[in-house]
């Protein structure tokens, strides 16, 4: 199994961006199960008015993969309306790092759903209140 990592998967691993609690966040939402050994949370701070992701963070459990993805995926979606951000896709996020092993995409996989999940739940509990 070849598990080679991009020099920006060990960048993202190494010095992850947008990591920790977002204390004044929107919303968190949280994917994946400690137990497998991968779960990521994401922490989003949306603008009410232009629906643009102001702040955004993570924590994550899990593999260097898993860290990397959360880290970019923090990245691509700040700054973006949570309509184009919740266009973002596993590939995307992964090419963003240069690749993955085959092995870790569901870490990719795993990032992009958090984010989605993220999303329907502002738009759910915050929007419709």
């Amino acid at each position: 199994m070849n598990t080679q990592y991009s020099e920006k998967v060990l960048d993202h691993f190494m010095h992850p961006r947008n990591l920790g609690i977002l204390e004044y966040a929107d919303v968190k939402a949280t994917e994946g199960s400690p137990a497998c050994g991968d779960q990521v949370s994401l922490y989003l701070k949306v603008n009410p008015k232009t629906m643009i992701i102001e702040d955004i963070s993570f924590q994550s459990y899990g593999c260097a993969s898993n860290i990397a993805t959360a880290s970019i995926i923090t990245e691509m979606a700040k700054g973006k309306t949570l309509d184009e951000a919740e266009k973002i896709t596993w590939k995307e996020s992964a090419n963003a790092l240069g690749g993955l092993p085959a092995v870790k995409m569901h870490c990719s996989v795993l990032a992009v759903d958090t984010l989605k999940s993220a999303i329907k739940k502002y738009k759910i509990d915050i929007i419709t209140r």
